[in-house]
Formats: C-alpha cells, sequence, structure tokens
C-alpha cells in the first residue's frame, strides 16, 4: 500500500488542531507528523548530526511560511535541492498574501499554494480538499 503519511509543519497550534480535524475523520491518511518550527522539518526529512533520518518521506508536506528558526521558503529550498526529497509532494498553507512569497515559493518549485482562509469551516474545508486531492488524486513517481 502507498504511504499515507503527512508532514505538518505549523507553528500555530489552532491550525495544526484544525488540520488534524479536518484530515482524522478520512481513512486515506495513516499518520500525521507535526513538527513546529523549520529546523524540526530539516531533522525529520533529512536527519540530524549524521544521522539518517528516523523516518520514511511522507506522501505530504504540509508547510507554513512563518516558522521560527528556519523559515518556510528556506526549508522548501532544502527540499527541492536534495535528490532525496525533490518530487516530494509540497504544500504551502499560509496566511501570508504576499506576491514575494508566492513567486519565491514557485520559483522553488512548490506543488501548491493556499492562503489559509480565517473562517473556521472553511479551514477545516480547505484542509480536507487538499488532503483528499494529494492523498487520493494526484499520481506521484516512487519516492526514496
Amino acid at each position: 500500500m502507498e504511504p499515507t503519511r503527512i508532514l505538518l509543519v505549523e507553528d500555530d497550534p489552532n491550525d495544526v488542531e484544525l488540520i488534524q480535524i479536518a484530515l482524522d475523520n478520512y481513512n486515506f491518511v495513516n499518520k500525521i507528523d507535526v513538527v513546529s518550527d523549520g529546523e524540526q522539518a530539516v531533522h525529520y526529512l533529512f536527519g540530524r548530526d549524521g544521522q539518517p533520518p528516523t523516518q520514511p518521506l511522507p506522501k505530504l508536506v504540509l508547510l507554513d511560511l512563518k516558522l521560527p528558526k528556519i523559515n518556510g521558503v528556506q526549508v522548501l529550498e532544502r527540499i527541492r535541492k536534495s535528490p532525496r526529497t525533490q518530487n516530494l509532494v509540497v504544500v504551502v498553507m499560509t496566511s501570508s498574501a504576499e506576491n514575494n512569497d508566492l513567486k519565491a515559493c514557485y520559483d522553488l518549485g512548490v506543488n501548491s499554494y493556499i492562503v489559509k482562509p480565517l473562517d473556521f469551516q472553511q479551514f477545516v474545508e480547505m484542509s480536507q480538499k487538499v488532503g483528499f486531492y494529494w492523498m487520493m488524486l494526484n499520481r506521484l513517481p516512487p519516492l526514496d
């Protein structure tokens, strides 16, 4: 069976909870791993201190941009530069509607860029749609 792991890189606990609620009711996600800053995301994907990563690659990375330690654009850049992760699906989910952020992410090869709705119900529905599309409908080349 195809991997159904999502890496959620988000520092706002409320957004983490909403995304988890939105995706928990679906059978297409076995595991949602959550990290709260860019440094943790890099360690998750690439390992640390010369050690390999402890988790298999996720099928999807949901990436916030405004993160502590290492920002989301820098995490995306690192993902795209590595042969191991260059084909990983990365969806930016951010509150930033700035054209500079949008352009920077697409220049680095982001798969999708979504501005988080402020409305609770819209946020949950958007999270469900994003998860369903990238986990169930989209076809990927093999990772690893």
